[in-house]
This record gives C-alpha cells, structure tokens and sequence, in this order.
C-alpha cells in the first residue's frame, strides 16, 4: 500500500501521516470490509455453500444461511462444514483451530470436510470424492483504483496422502471470480505433491475409490518444503480395502496424513472497484474418493491494504519476527531501521530481524501480477534489561529480626522478587518496589529480583543478596558432670563439650558455682583438662551463634580430693620388635596400693596386682603376635582416679621366606636356587652349607653337587632385613649317580593320610616338561601337564576315580637337550 496516497486510521498516526477529518467517512466507505467476512456472526451469514461428490450431484445452501452453523457431508450423518467460535486442537496437526498469527489474533474460522471417504457412502460403485465449498458475494466499494481494498485469510490443512497423481490428489483451494473469469492469481491450490508415477489400472472399484492399480510416490521433499508435516497420529483407512458396504470394509492403520499449520494469504481487489466478485474456499477428497481432506479458513476483518504483524516496542539485541500475509506468486522486500540487521527471511513474507538501538520504520513489500502493497510500520527500540544486583547482605538470628534489602544499577521494571533457601529452588515474592524488608528469617536465604525492560525485552534475574541466619546460641553441657582430682595428680579431669549450638567463646571456673572468672587468654576449645587443683572447682563454657546472644553450658564440677594420686615410672614407652620376639616390660610403683595389666594373653610374669611395699618393681614379658599396646593401671586407696601408663610394642610382619621346591638333580648338573621373600623391602641372604654353591650370599646362587659329597644336600637360607629381623627356609636336593632321566612311580594311594597322595614325574637333570599325560583304560585323558613337580589327585573333574591301572606318558629335555620320553602303567589304590 502506498503511504503517500493514503494512511490507516490509528497506524497512521505512528507513522506521522494526517488525516483531515472530512476524509475520514471516505475512508472508511471505500475501504469497510464485507458484513460477516470473518464468521463474527458465529455463523454462515451472508455466505452460500455446497456439499456433495466431485463426479456426482451438489447439495446447494444458498444465501443468506442465518443462524446456519453446521452443514453435513452430503447425505451422511458427518459434519461437512462447521463455524468454530472458540478454539480447539486438531487431533492430526496439533494445531489450534482459531489462529494466533504473530501476534494477530482471529477470533473465528470455518472447517470445511472431515475424516469422511466416499467408503462412508455405503455404495457399491465408486461415486469419486467429497467436496464442500463456502462462497462470499464481494461488492468491492466504489473508490479510485490505487487505494488497496485487500482481503486476507489465514488457512490450515489436513490431507490424506492419497498416492495419486497430483491432479487427483486430495486438495484446498480459494477461487476469486469475476463475473466472467477467474482471477488466477488470487486462485491458488494446495495438495500433496506426487511424481505423476501412478500405473494404469482403471480407477479402483467400488465404494472404496482405491484409483489406480499402482499408486504414485510422493515428493516428500516438496511437500516438506511447502510447509507440510507427516502426522504421528494413525488413520484407518479403508484405500483399497473394498467397496463401502458392497465390498466388505477392509482397512488398515497407516500414517499417511499430512497437514500444514496455519498460513496468511493476502490479495487486493482495487482494480475491481465499483464491481462483484465472488470468493470461494473448497475442500475436495481425492477423485477416486477413498482420501480425505479438510481445511480451516479465518478471514480478517480488516481490507484497508497490508498489515504488518509484529511488536511495534522492540529490546535492542534480541530477535523478532515480523510478517505480512502472503500474496500468490509475489516477490517481497523488508526495509529495517538503521542499525537492524536482517537475519533471515528477507525475500519471504516473513523475516527475522535483531533489532538494533535506533528506532525508525520497518516497510515491507509484496508485488506480483495482481498487486503491488506496501505497509510501514513505525518501530521504537528500547534497550535491553539490566537486572542490576541486590545489595544489603545481612546476618541475622533466627526468630525475630529484619533486612532492608536495596535493587540497584538495573534497567527495567521490577516483576517480582524471588527467595531461596537452597540456591536452587526459588518462591516468588508478591513484590513490585526496587525494596525489600525480609523479616522473621529462620534460614539463610538468597533474594533476588526479576527483571524485564517492557514485554519484548528478555526478562532477567538480579544479583542476589545473602541474609545469614544464626541459629540460637545453645551451650550444651560438659562431660562428665562431676568427676575428681588428687593431690599431685600429673593429668587434668579432662571436661568435654557436647550438645552446643555455636561456637566456644571463653570458658569460666567458679570456687562456689556462683561468682564465676573467665580465663584470661581467653580458650575457645571444645575440651578442657582441669588440673592444678587444690580445691573443689566448677566450670563452664560461653557458646555464641553468630550474631545471637551468647549461652553458658551446664555446669560441671571436678572435686578435689586429697589423697596422693598415684606414681609410677616405667620403661620402654615404645619398642619395636620383630616377629616372634619378646620384650621386657619394667615399672618401678612409687606410689600406690594395687595395679593390673591388660592385655594379659601375651604377657607372662605380670605380677598378682598387690603392693607389699614402696617402692614395686615389675617386670612383664610381653611377646604379641601384632602391634599391642599394654597398659598398666596403677590405684592409691582413697583416690578415685587411676595412673594408666602405656608401652607401645610395634611388631614387624612376618618375614617369610621360600627356597623352592625339593629337587633332584644328577651329578655336575648344575641347579639355580632361587630365595623370595614376601616383603620387598631390601635384605641379606645367607645359605648353609656353602658346599657346592657359587656364592653363599646372594638370593639366587648356583650348585654343582658330585655323588662322593652325598646322597643328598639340604640347603638352609636365612633372609634378614635392616632392622635384623630374618626369616629361614630350606630346601632338600637329591643327588642321583645316574645320567638324566624321568622316573614314574608305579603306584600312589590318594585316601587322605598325606601319604602318597599325588603322583607326578620325578625329574632329574630334566631342564623342561613337555608333557605328563595319565590315560583310563578306555583311552580317556583324565590329567594333563608341563608343570615339574605338578601331579595326578586321583580326581577326574572333581570326581574321585575307583581304584585299578591307567597309563602314562611322559616327555621332557635333559640338560644336554636331548628328549626323553616314556610310557607305563601305575595302580590307583584307595
């Protein structure tokens, strides 16, 4: 619409254009939209319609059709055509069936068709699809062609992909006659694309209207980019299932619905001033009839030209959208304010922009063969929220208190306030001021403020502010209660806290529980020992929560009582020993009249407890198998407190050591000995006798033994650590006058008397096993391995085997490297 010509009434104003008020009737003559255009009656008023089947007759309602609501599919018992005066969802597309249109809002719309198929009919032969149809009678106002008289209608769809050929597909259109022609660029179709690749095949039979034999593909890609979206909701339809109720009902579920939410359309009807014209909206399934189709249509009641939809106050930085109806085949262009960048959408109907500091106009135009509109629309640009911080920490006691809490360095206006307890779930505050008095607090809670610089700009959250609650002060009470101390006791009654609610500030002694000192320096501990005592005293303590008034303790008294308090001196206090060794536990009691040990079980020569004289000698030989500590409790008639001295005894681990295996070896054959030890710590080795061995003081030295030394050697090692703890292991080699061989015993006798209970090769001068092998009289392996020393238990996966023969094979390599092998038989005997 061109501005220079004309403005809109109120719109105008903001774009600084001025109408005399004599032009005003004018106006609104030339450019008042027909009655009831938009349904605002809640009915068909002013409107005609049809309902019936594409191949066969029309049932006509003409005009006027007051109070006419609902029209039925042709002759069936379904709604065809239906005003909705309030809004829904429709169960296919979600969408609402009365449209908002960034930030237009329509109050009514028409639906036109249903879920409804020519299968519904009941008929035997194929009667083609429904279709149903709305038209207005439009006397466009008498005026001067180049002032716009537009009309615009928003439209969604529901189609059921019918796999035909396009031009038999189910289908919405808006037809714009003339009394002569049609107005093809206001004319447009809306159907699901296909690739015109149906077979040939005659249409399908019956009431079903299945049409051709081979149905077409879909251009899913088209019709996605179209605006349509393949519905998750499932449809039974009855496509090629048989005819209505010739054909038997056959049917399926399939997801074959398409839809496409809702869309603005626009055209102008200037350069038909003074003249008729009719509009018709029209639903039709597909032409076979077996496919459904509806539509929802909203028309505005506005015709002064273009309007752009959009937020007229927007927040610099953000993001907008602003739109104008789409106009059939048109190119558009979009003009922003100085500093707005385009960021989408400039050659569409609808652009995206991020506004910018300046205000100033947003124009949009769309021309095709039909027409050529212009709208402007004047925009203010506000800057962004800033949510500023809260000021006023505070720390506070439970109960009774107050906070005045303070938003600053914000740009916006308060929305409310906002309190936590957690830092992570917040309760709003009714409250609109840039203040705050939080009051009665018995938590620590976080406050914040929400903040928003008008409705288009973001709303933001605040710094928050801290008021820390304290918790009343409890002094809790001292333990134990009442205890004693004697003349020269070296160790205080030691008092400890518990119960208290803040922290200690000071402690206090009394001589009479009632005229209290504190101590100076002042001791904030949790324990006291009180010592030093020639007089019965009483003590607390001082505890403060934070800000809160401070609380004492209960009180504890420690009695004084004069009698001597035990002596004693002893000796070792720590020891560490090795394992297996023992130690000797000396004391010498100066004073008192009994004593105990404990533990006992390791100790021998502990003494009877009595005290003939002073001073006592005791001395205990401890020998624990770990680390123990043993304590002497030492008690002097009269005074109820005990001496208790303790003697830490660490005890090393266990060294132990091993030598290896027995062996048998052949004379000059030379054997590796190999001593481990549990511990890795560091150690010297030591083997006896050093006869036949290359080095008798390493871990692994080499022997060499000859038949005239003996028939065979035992080899003791002993392994010491730096603490001179040592650990011994010995191991027996037998020494054979023969060269080297592999000997099996003939027999064993595994009945669990740990005697002969295994059975394996005894190898000699054999350097590697290859294999020993033991065979049931049926063949069956029952043992096998290439382990020296490793033998048969008589068992057979678990199962112990009945006495009788099996035979064996054995195979090695000597010491030269030459492979012995061997086969025979051994009893078994239980």
């Amino acid at each position: 619409m061109y501005r220079s010509m004309k403005c809109k009434l109120i719109r105008n104003l903001l774009v600084g254009c001025m109408l005399a008020a004599t032009a005003l009737p004018v106006l609104a003559q030339t450019q008042a939209c027909p009655v009831n255009i938009n349904f605002a009656t809640g009915d068909l008023a002013n409107w005609s319609a049809a309902t019936g089947l594409m191949s066969g007759s029309l049932l006509n309602y003409p005009f006027p059709n007051n109070g006419v609501t609902t029209i039925p599919e042709y002759t069936i018992g379904v709604t065809g055509i239906q005003v909705n005066t309030s809004a829904t969802t429709d169960p296919f597309g979600y969408f609402t069936t009365i449209p908002t249109i960034n930030g237009y809002s329509y109050s009514y719309s028409v639906k036109l068709g249903s879920t409804a198929t020519s299968f519904d009919l009941g008929r035997g032969n194929n009667p083609g699809g429904f279709t149903r149809s709305v038209t207005y009678t439009i006397q466009v106002p008498a005026g001067p062609v180049s002032e716009p008289y537009t009309m615009t209608y928003a439209y969604a769809l529901v189609l059921e992909n019918g796999t035909h050929n396009s031009n038999e597909q189910p289908l919405f259109k808006a037809t714009l006659n003339t009394p002569d022609s049609i107005i093809t660029c206001a004319s447009p179709e809306y159907y699901l694309p296909t690739f015109n690749n149906a077979g040939q095949g005659g249409g399908g039979g019956g009431g079903g209207g299945g049409g051709s034999s081979t149905g077409a593909t879909l251009d899913s890609a088209t019709a996605i980019a179209q605006g349509f979206i393949n519905s998750n909701t499932p449809f039974f339809s009855h496509s090629g299932g048989g005819g209505g109720g010739g054909g038997g009902g056959g049917g399926q579920y399939l997801y074959d619905v398409w839809t496409k939410e809702w869309t603005e359309v626009t055209f102008d009807l200037s350069a038909y001033r003074g003249k008729q014209v009719t509009l018709t909206f029209q639903a039709n399934n597909c032409n076979p009839g077996a496919h459904f189709a509806y539509a929802y249509v909203a028309l505005r009641n506005s015709c002064a030209g273009l309007e752009i939809s959009g937020p007229q106050i927007a927040c610099a930085n953000s993001t907008f959208t602003y739109s104008i109806p789409a106009l059939a085949n048109a190119a558009y262009s979009w003009t922003v304010p100085a500093g707005w960048t385009i960021q989408s959408g400039g050659s569409s109907n609808s652009v995206t922009v991020k506004a910018g500091p300046n205000s100033g106009h947003i124009i949009a135009r769309e021309v095709n063969g039909c027409a050529d509109l212009r709208d402007t629309l004047l925009v203010s640009s506000r800057p962004p929220t800033i949510p500023g911080a809260v000021t006023g920490n505070n720390e506070v006691c439970t109960g009774i208190n107050s906070s005045l809490l303070t938003l600053g360095g914000h740009n916006g206006d308060v929305l409310g306030w906002l309190s936590s307890t957690n830092g992570t779930t917040w309760t709003p505050i009714a409250n609109t001021a840039f203040t705050y008095t939080a009051q009665n607090l018995t938590a620590t809670t976080q406050f914040a403020v929400v903040v928003q610089n008008g409705a288009t700009c973001p709303a933001d959250t605040s710094v928050s502010a801290l008021v820390t609650v304290d918790p009343k002060s409890v002094g809790g009470m001292l333990s134990p209660d009442v205890s004693s101390f004697c003349t020269g006791q070296t160790a205080g009654s030691l008092l400890t806290l518990t119960g208290n609610t803040g922290t200690v500030v000071n402690w206090q002694s009394s001589a009479n529980a009632s005229l209290w000192n504190s101590f100076a320096p002042a001791y904030t501990g949790g324990a006291y020992a009180a010592g030093g005592l020639t007089a019965t005293t009483y003590y607390r303590t001082i505890v403060k929560s934070g800000v809160c008034e401070a609380d004492s303790s209960a009180m504890a008294t420690v009695k004084y009582v004069n009698v001597p308090f035990p002596a004693a001196t002893y000796d070792p206090a720590q020891k560490a020993i090795c394992y297996g060794d023992s130690v000797r536990l000396n004391a010498t009691i100066t004073v008192g009249t009994s004593y105990s040990w404990r533990p006992l079980s390791t100790l021998r020569n502990p003494g009877d407890g009595n005290i003939p004289s002073l001073p006592h000698t005791l001395q205990a030989l401890a020998k624990p198998l770990n680390s123990t500590n043993y304590i002497l409790s030492v008690l002097n008639a009269g005074c109820p407190n005990t001496l208790n001295d303790t003697f830490r005894i660490q005890v090393a681990p266990p060294i132990v050591v091993s030598a290896g295996k027995d062996t048998a070896i052949v004379w000059g054959q030379s054997l590796q000995l190999q001593a481990t030890v549990n511990d890795p710590a560091s150690y010297t080795y030591t083997w006896s006798p050093a006869s036949g061995l290359n080095n008798a003081n390493i871990s692994n030295p080499v022997a060499v033994l000859w038949g005239e030394t003996a028939q065979s050697m035992m080899y003791t090692v002993k392994a010491t650590n730096a603490a001179g703890c040592f650990g011994t292991d010995a191991i027996n080699v037998k020494l054979f006058r023969t060269k080297p061989d592999i000997f099996v015993p003939n027999g064993f006798s595994p009945n669990g008397d740990n005697r002969n209970e295994v059975i394996y090769p005894i190898c000699v001068g054999i350097t590697r096993l290859d294999f020993f092998r033991v065979y049931n009289r049926w063949g069956q392996l029952i043992f096998n391995t290439n382990t020296i020393h490793k033998g048969w238990d008589g068992t057979l996966g678990g199962v112990r085997q009945s006495s009788g023969t099996f035979v064996y094979m054995v195979q090695g390599v000597d010491i030269t490297g030459k492979v012995i092998s061997k086969r025979g038989t051994l009893e078994l005997v239980r």
